[in-house]
């Protein structure tokens, strides 16, 4: 999941580490939390692995307040960037569309990068994320119907959220999937290739 994320925002622009931490912190609700001490060692491997490059820029310091920092007023920073085997590694990612797209903890981060994946990819992790939560939904409803009248007050209400939470949520990719089935195609020839509209995407339910 991180490391798709990574790929995804550094397809963008290369960034240091601390904007891109500062990105996927703001970006993608998953990676709130997510601290330095997991970052760098997933960089690391993505670099070890030949995914991404790292590249050095200088940066000024910040004045002292004594007056000009003089010849240390410079600092080396390291700057990520996408590879030829990235790019390619990334668009493997974008293509899977398994169980594993649609778990809670993955579905997040391929959706934010939906644009550039494949129409047809798209919809079965939109379907499959659907079926998933219906079959939650259909769990649920089955166990609460048996410890209703057990739980107290409090823990009804939590469970109460749960539901109708994840109804809005199948309602949402409900209006997901008929978009992306009634989007027009895109018409490719040897000769020319004809963009489509992007779909209008419904606003996301709060919880």
């Amino acid at each position: 999941m991180l490391e798709l994320a990574i790929l995804g925002l550094l397809h963008e622009s290369p960034l240091h580490g601390y904007e891109l931490r500062k990105r996927l912190n703001s970006v993608l609700g998953a990676f709130r939390a997510l601290s330095y001490g997991t970052l760098y060692p997933c960089l690391r491997d993505l670099v070890a692995r030949g995914w991404i490059a790292e590249s050095t820029t200088a940066e000024n310091l910040p004045e002292s307040p004594k007056g000009p920092t003089g010849s240390g007023s410079r600092r080396a920073r390291i700057v990520y960037e996408f590879t030829a085997e990235g790019k390619e590694h990334f668009q493997s990612l974008l293509s899977q569309s398994g169980p594993a797209a649609w778990e809670d903890d993955t579905f997040n981060v391929h959706f934010a990068f939906f644009a550039r994946t494949d129409a047809d990819v798209r919809l079965r992790i939109l379907e499959g994320r659907r079926s998933r939560l219906e079959e939650r939904l259909d769990s649920f409803r089955s166990a609460a119907a048996h410890r209703r009248e057990r739980l107290d007050l409090y823990t009804a209400e939590l469970q109460r959220h749960g539901l109708e939470s994840a109804e809005r949520e199948v309602r949402w990719l409900s209006e997901l999937i008929e978009t992306e089935r009634s989007a027009p195609t895109r018409v490719t020839t040897p000769s020319t290739e004809v963009p489509t509209q992007q779909p209008v995407i419904p606003k996301q339910p709060r919880s």
